[in-house]
């Protein structure tokens, strides 16, 4: 998608604007709303310009994040709630405590019952309505705060006290739909872990955002299409495909190819965004 540089008059769009970013890895979403926002206020000279996004993506994932500007903030909410597809590397063999590469890994897994036949014999168990407990270190929030705030808030406290962290007061479990679910390719284990690349972009956060380094463990991958409902958390899944086949998975890559109208194809890279808005001279 080919994006030309806004008008300087907000007014121009009535509706206001939505714009598919494909959502660079290790920024988190609010990264973006940032960087777009203090361009887009410098664009249109509007210190008060509204501006937000219509379901967040963890820092490790990457695809489409609609962020609306101006009168389209309205429909944050209705965009938030349509169905959404991912492309998702679920690593067998090892879990995480963030259920993803936020976290080191823990501990390794027998991979006795993990094979590609194996994978697909269990995915429809998981497609449907279903109850999902959402991961200890998440954005989801219980009593107005997030979980992984409280999550590591519970962790330092027991660290200092000497004690075992025990998760179970704070996890919850919400209703969510996963329409389809299907194989995409198989990795077998012989191959080491393919990591995604790094830009100079990802540098400038990585002391933020930590990625652990598996590049030289050798666990299968299932990649994934993974289509659903809001509010469902594929590092959840991974968790819980893991423990059906009596092993353990995290969720290696993550990438949203589709939200409500929007694919993948439409997006665009924040730089091409920023480009779009250049600031105005009078500002």
């Amino acid at each position: 998608m080919i994006l030309q540089p806004f008008s300087y008059d907000i007014a121009d769009y009535p509706e206001g604007i939505v714009l598919p970013i494909d959502k660079p890895y290790r920024w988190t979403s609010a990264d973006v709303i940032r960087k777009l926002k203090y361009a887009a206020v410098r664009h249109f000279g509007k210190k008060n310009l509204k501006l937000g996004h219509a379901g967040t993506l963890d820092p490790l994932a990457t695809g489409i994040l609609l962020v609306c500007i101006g009168p389209a903030t309205r429909r944050a909410e209705e965009l938030q709630r349509s169905p959404k597809q991912y492309l998702a590397g679920v690593t067998f063999g090892a879990v995480t405590a963030s259920y993803d590469l936020e976290k080191e890994i823990e501990r390794f897994c027998p991979l006795d019952g993990v094979s590609e036949e194996s994978i697909k014999q269990i995915l429809p168990r998981f497609t449907g309505e279903q109850e999902q407990v959402a991961p200890l270190f998440s954005a989801k929030s219980v009593d107005g705060v997030r979980m992984y705030e409280t999550a590591r808030k519970m962790l330092r406290e027991a660290r200092e006290q000497g004690r075992e962290f025990d998760p179970g007061d704070i996890l919850q479990s919400s209703l969510i739909n996963i329409y389809d679910l299907g194989l995409e390719r198989f990795i077998p284990s012989d191959r080491l872990f393919e990591a995604l690349p790094v830009t100079e972009a990802d540098t400038q956060r990585s002391a933020r955002i930590n990625v652990a380094d598996i590049s030289s463990c050798a666990l299968p991958t299932a990649m994934l299409r993974v289509d659903c409902s809001k509010g469902t958390y594929i590092r959840a899944l991974a968790r819980d495909l893991g423990e059906a086949l009596g092993s353990g998975a995290f969720l290696s890559s993550l990438r949203r190819t589709k939200n409500g109208g929007f694919d993948i194809k439409d997006a665009v890279s924040l730089q091409d965004a920023l480009d779009a808005l250049p600031p105005r001279q009078d500002f």
